[in-house]
């Protein structure tokens, strides 16, 4: 494995503007490219923004709908993996709150359907995700995928760890007053379970909401090796897969673990 370098892009784009929205991704992907990036991280449902109420039925679309085949489209003219959040509409008609991953070729690697729905809005109108582990490979490294209030499960994590995951992408909407699952719960869940975190929010108000920023890069040692503000950015982070193995060899948490007290939990 080599270093791995990634892309979190901290925005909300414009509320029900696909197009915008994907320009946006467009311009982003070529700029991440330039600075090196292998992989282009978007907010938690950014292809149409987050409180849309009702909307979201109108502007969900299949997993390899028109906006999917866009991405694919600027993934592989830019020579860069995005993953992206999006409302998706299941070939049965029920709406999810998902991410897609795309690889570099254009093609899909991951979709995935969030499992812990957050709130009355979400509970209302998506349907949750049956599928806790969703995994693709990039760069030797094995990426996994979750969507903000599953990261704050810590059996959602670590379930991604036994499965092997060495990055977890994790699209969010983040929103006040949470801050603390950014500063604290984030970097923590990095290092109990022992995997980079990639945790990229929307920012500023949206609605009702107010969406806090504070992407960040969380590394297995516990510590955040980026983090942005407040507003629009975008980060750009190294994944060193040395720091990986060293971190994984000194802390035991997975090795020392008992499943055979644990069956309470299930």
């Amino acid at each position: 494995m080599t270093t791995l370098r990634i892309a979190l892009l901290q925005s909300s784009g414009r509320l029900g503007d696909l197009e915008r929205n994907l320009r946006e991704i467009a311009q982003t992907a070529s700029n991440a490219a330039a600075a090196g990036a292998s992989l282009l991280i978007c907010p938690e449902l950014f292809l149409t923004g987050y409180a849309i109420g009702d909307d979201v039925r109108v502007l969900a679309e299949a997993a390899d709908g028109p906006s999917a085949q866009r991405v694919a489209a600027i993934a592989a003219e830019s020579g860069i993996a995005i993953a992206y959040g999006y409302p998706e509409r299941a070939a049965s008609g029920e709406i999810h709150n998902s991410a897609q991953l795309i690889g570099p070729d254009g093609q899909a690697a991951a979709n995935y359907r969030k499992t812990h729905l957050f709130g009355d809005f979400e509970r209302a109108v998506f349907t949750p995700g049956a599928d806790p582990v969703v995994q693709a490979e990039l760069s030797g490294l094995r990426i996994g995928m979750v969507i903000c209030y599953d990261v704050e499960f810590p059996e959602t994590v670590r379930a991604h760890a036994l499965a092997g995951t060495d990055l977890l992408v994790v699209p969010t909407a983040q929103m006040r007053p949470f801050e603390f699952v950014c500063h604290t719960v984030i970097p923590a869940r990095a290092f109990e379970s022992q995997l980079y975190l990639a945790y990229v929010n929307r920012h500023g108000p949206e609605g009702e909401y107010e969406f806090v920023g504070l992407s960040c890069l969380a590394g297995p040692d516990g510590i955040t090796r980026a983090r942005a503000g407040l507003g629009r950015e975008l980060l750009i982070a190294d994944l060193d897969p040395d720091l990986l193995r060293a971190s994984r060899a000194a802390n035991p948490y997975l090795r020392d673990r008992r499943p055979e007290l644990y069956t309470a939990l299930a």
